[in-house]
């Protein structure tokens, strides 16, 4: 029977959600006062106390560590923008600006990497790259064209595989080119999360869960518990932002969904492949995101159910029954071996859209808030990196992170209801409808062009 819901998949395998932190015990004072114990927040508190030791820190949180998109995302560490080169091209920095900030990921890749093997956090950690593949002659011209656009932006190591190269890494049915990047690493996102809150109580930053937020203002952090007041006040909520009073149309929390497999045997893998761990992605429109686990599951997700009206959120990350059944059909198209594997566990989140799809960090010394995050679903590095160059400006440090085009940008907001829901659903029904006309004729659907530009996504 296939567990729905739960948190995650990811801390199912760790014996369930963690016991939780006590409460914030009434009001206190500290340094900086951190609004979600995610990555971002988790990775700020890291680097206040690397920069600055004797700072007093301290991570509020509503749940427990890694009750959002940290413990139930795809598992990806990876260099991938998160945003529009457009867009973040079009602030003081130019197009150098984006091909910095795309080259200081790919450092990060690896700095994420570092820390984790200096601080002893095992979260089954394999960097193989990341393939991503074109299984229609439309997904072959637009991975070419992506392809072809990286190089114009100066991304190595990037390597073009024919239908051969890439069945050689892992036997997708149908293939017919891919693009293998070394600049990924395959996660265990509840191991990370778990090891990065245990290293950064090591290094005295005081974490309080089961705290939820009324309000946020400069120098205070106003909870249910009690008032942190702070000189610095950091909101690293991502999807759970619009919950917080003044934040609902200031990021859109997108769902998203996965499933995790049972165990499948080794005569399957024989047939599969995938032994380089590489993480898997496909160039559809309604695109999917993959990996091979540390126990030889495959875990695979998709959008599913795109937006809630409203800005509303999920409890315990149960996704739709439809959703479910259109991952386990995509992964047994993708890969007909699998499709007398079990199902083991679906879930969903929710990460956070700015109105141009781009990310953001800013920092305003006046009032002492900061805020990062908006990674459009590529943030387990871009939230490492968010929280560090928040550290950065939080201490005043001048680096080449603080100087990156993400750095105090101006995003409008969202539409209100119901333009909001309209807009989103009605863009992923596109995708959807242009992803079964390509399936079907073999040829580029206008339709998704059509509703990027209805929509203004870049």
């Amino acid at each position: 029977m296939t567990v729905n819901g739960a948190v995650s998949h990811w801390w199912s395998t760790l014996g369930g959600p963690p016991v939780r932190r006590p409460a914030l015990d009434g009001d206190r004072d500290a340094d900086v006062c951190i609004v979600g114990a995610g990555y971002t927040g988790l990775w700020a508190a890291f680097y206040l106390k690397q920069i600055r030791p004797s700072l007093d820190v301290v991570v509020v949180e509503r749940e427990f560590a890694g009750f959002g998109a940290s413990g139930r995302n795809g598992g990806w560490l990876t260099a991938a923008l998160p945003g529009s080169r457009a867009v973040l091209a079009k602030g003081p920095t130019g197009r150098t600006g984006v091909i910095d900030f795309e080259a200081e990921l790919r450092r990060q890749v690896d700095e994420v990497i570092a820390v984790c093997a200096e601080s002893d956090i095992d979260a089954d950690i394999v960097k193989g790259g990341e393939l991503t593949v074109a299984t229609t002659p439309a997904q072959t011209g637009r991975l070419r064209a992506a392809y072809d656009e990286d190089r114009g932006w100066q991304v190595p190591d990037d390597e073009w595989l024919d239908a051969a190269q890439a069945s050689a890494r892992i036997a997708i049915d149908g293939v017919r080119a891919a693009i293998w990047t070394p600049h990924c690493a395959r996660i265990h996102p509840a191991k990370l999360i778990k090891g990065l809150a245990r290293t950064v109580e090591q290094l005295g930053v005081s974490i309080v869960e089961d705290t939820a937020v009324t309000s946020i203002a400069p120098h205070a952090v106003h909870t249910d518990h009690g008032t942190v007041r702070a000189q610095q006040v950091l909101r690293c909520t991502e999807g759970f932002t619009a919950g917080l009073p003044g934040e609902r149309r200031t990021w859109l929390p997108m769902n998203s969904s996965m499933i995790a497999t049972d165990p499948i045997p080794a005569e399957v893998w024989a047939r599969i492949g995938w032994e380089g761990r590489e993480v898997l992605g496909d160039e559809a429109h309604v695109y999917i995101y993959a990996q091979r686990t540390a126990d030889d599951r495959i875990a695979i997700g998709g959008r599913g159910v795109p937006y809630r009206y409203g800005s509303r959120t999920d409890n315990d990350g149960t996704t739709h029954e439809a959703t479910v059944t259109q991952l386990a059909a995509a992964l047994h198209r993708l890969l007909p071996a699998t499709r007398d594997v079990p199902v083991a566990h679906a879930w969903s989140g929710v990460l956070g859209v700015p109105r141009d799809w781009s990310a953001t960090v800013s920092y305003d010394a006046s009032t002492g808030l900061g805020y990062s995050g908006g990674y459009v679903g590529h943030g387990v590095t871009a939230a490492s990196l968010g929280g560090r160059t928040l550290a950065e400006l939080v201490t005043g440090e001048d680096t080449e992170r603080t100087r990156l085009p993400w750095v105090n940008r101006t995003v409008q907001r969202w539409e209100p209801e119901p333009l909001r829901w309209l807009g989103v659903r009605g863009l992923y029904a596109a995708y959807r409808r242009a992803d079964q006309r390509e399936l079907a004729t073999g040829r580029s659907s206008a339709i998704a062009r059509v509703a990027d530009v209805v929509s203004r996504k870049p």
